[in-house]
């Protein structure tokens, strides 16, 4: 029984999961819009939604917990830091969008693009 747990599994171990999370959330801080599967594109909008709201607290112990989170690629922290988290600032939640694109063509996987809410001004 799945009593509880708190997130997917993507059908590989933990430390592959982790990886592949973080190279996806570094993808569309760098992009700003990446097009993924769609059990990829749920989890990742779990994970870059506390990301953002642990951005908009700008102090070094969150810049130093960010930096552990994104395998310590510090463009990406600095440009959500700088960037995208004062876009978020009065913002309570709901950073990330998902828009479903329907299905790819080689393994019928449901496919969606993620992106943020409010664009940048650049």
């Amino acid at each position: 029984m799945r009593h509880r747990k708190g997130y997917k599994t993507l059908s590989i171990d933990s430390e592959r999961r982790k990886h592949l999370l973080r190279n996806l959330a570094i993808a569309l801080i760098e992009n700003e819009r990446i097009q993924t599967t769609d059990a990829k594109a749920r989890e990742l909008v779990r994970f870059i939604s506390k990301l953002i709201t642990m951005a908009k607290n700008d102090t070094l112990a969150s810049r130093r917990k960010a930096l552990a989170k994104l395998n310590n690629n510090k463009k990406a922290v600095r440009k959500l830091f700088d960037n995208i988290a004062p876009r978020f600032a009065t913002r309570n939640g709901g950073y990330v969008r998902r828009i479903k694109l329907g299905f790819r063509k080689g393994d019928a996987a449901a496919v969606s693009i993620v992106e943020f809410v409010e664009k940048s001004a650049e």
